[in-house]
């Protein structure tokens, strides 16, 4: 099987579906999320508490830095998928990035260009000022509606503003997706800020199901939470097993990467967790194992690492490296690791 999906993922890359023995063709596309930790661009936005990455600030963030950090993530980026796609990823949902100019600029990267990426992105209330976006390829996914949807404080607050959830529907392989970018409340609150996303995402993920039972839905983000937590497993409904998932619930392979192989996208005092997710409604399943794939299914999945995406030595060693730590700018990546979704299906 290995082989033969190798095979099919280069007659993608070369625009021609894949006809195997018995003459099925098959197309396949990476979905993918990355936190990109803190993508500024260097000018303060009116309104925001950006400060710190001024030139001035306690970053010092100046053109240099920038210009770096944009080719770092532009590197990771267009990385993304090509374990198995050498031509990357259909869709990229990304986290904590500032504002267009940044993701602009960040498109406007010689490699980013190459692979032709767009992206969709809504200024948010967020105090910082960071958004959740969406980068795609339009030659493979055809963004149709997108909107995004006001994290609402369930105990009325109305002063912490943070992360709205991005919706972007469209047409993928001919199936209708719907992907919903989430940037949960961070751990510095209660989990019970996080329960009420998702709640709140799964009151949307409902909405979007009813009004039209054919969409897929895949909901993505840095949750700040991990798989077993209340606010994925009980709230959105993300469920460990596939046998699990009733209709409107979502399948979570994250959480066996996480609790059965000891895998995670961020390091925190010698342990690993797992909070950049990317879940798939039922329909998005091969439930009987028939392999039938005639809709968008999700074949494998895993967390993206590489090398250069991690600490080579010291005491951090084979953690993600991050653009600055401990005050140092360290010329790195991300706080976190990617994680990258395959979805086949098979062409009339």
């Amino acid at each position: 099987m290995k082989h033969t999906f190798i095979t099919l993922i280069a007659a993608f890359l070369l625009g021609v579906p894949y006809t195997n023995a018995q003459n099925r063709k098959l197309m396949v596309h990476a979905v993918c999320f990355y936190n990109l930790e803190n993508l500024f661009d260097i000018q303060h936005d009116e309104g925001k508490n950006d400060y710190d990455f001024l030139p001035n600030g306690s970053y010092h963030w100046d053109e240099n830095k920038y210009s770096n950090k944009l080719a770092c993530m532009a590197r990771v980026l267009c990385d993304l998928g090509t374990d198995k796609l050498p031509y990357g990823a259909s869709i990229i949902g990304v986290s904590e990035v500032e504002n267009d100019n940044a993701l602009n600029d960040l498109m406007a990267q010689p490699n980013m260009q190459e692979r032709g990426y767009k992206f969709v992105h809504f200024e948010g209330p967020d105090a910082r000022g960071v958004d959740c976006a969406l980068i795609y390829n339009p030659k493979a996914f055809k963004v149709e509606k997108a909107f995004h949807k006001l994290y609402v404080y369930e105990n009325g607050d109305t002063t912490h503003a943070t992360r709205p959830f991005l919706c972007v529907q469209g047409k993928l392989a001919g199936d209708n997706l719907t992907v919903v970018v989430c940037h949960w409340p961070s751990r510095g609150v209660e989990g019970t800020f996080r329960d009420w996303g998702g709640k709140q995402v799964r009151a949307l993920t409902d909405s979007i199901r009813m009004a039209d039972p054919s969409q897929h839905i895949m909901v993505m983000g840095d949750m700040n939470d991990d798989p077993d937590n209340t606010s994925m497993a009980k709230y959105l409904g993300a469920k460990r097993k596939m046998k699990e998932v009733e209709e409107g619930d979502f399948y979570n392979p994250w959480w066996d990467v996480l609790r059965s192989k000891g895998q995670g996208t961020l390091s925190y005092q010698g342990g690993w967790n797992l909070f950049d997710q990317i879940v798939l409604s039922r329909n998005m399943l091969d439930l009987d194992g028939k392999k039938s794939y005639k809709e968008l299914t999700l074949y494998d999945y895993h967390i993206f690492k590489r090398d250069y995406l991690l600490q080579q030595d010291g005491k951090y060693k084979g953690t993600p490296k991050r653009t600055t730590a401990g005050g140092v700018w360290q010329n790195g990546y991300s706080d976190h690791l990617p994680t990258v979704t395959y979805l086949v299906k098979e062409m009339p």
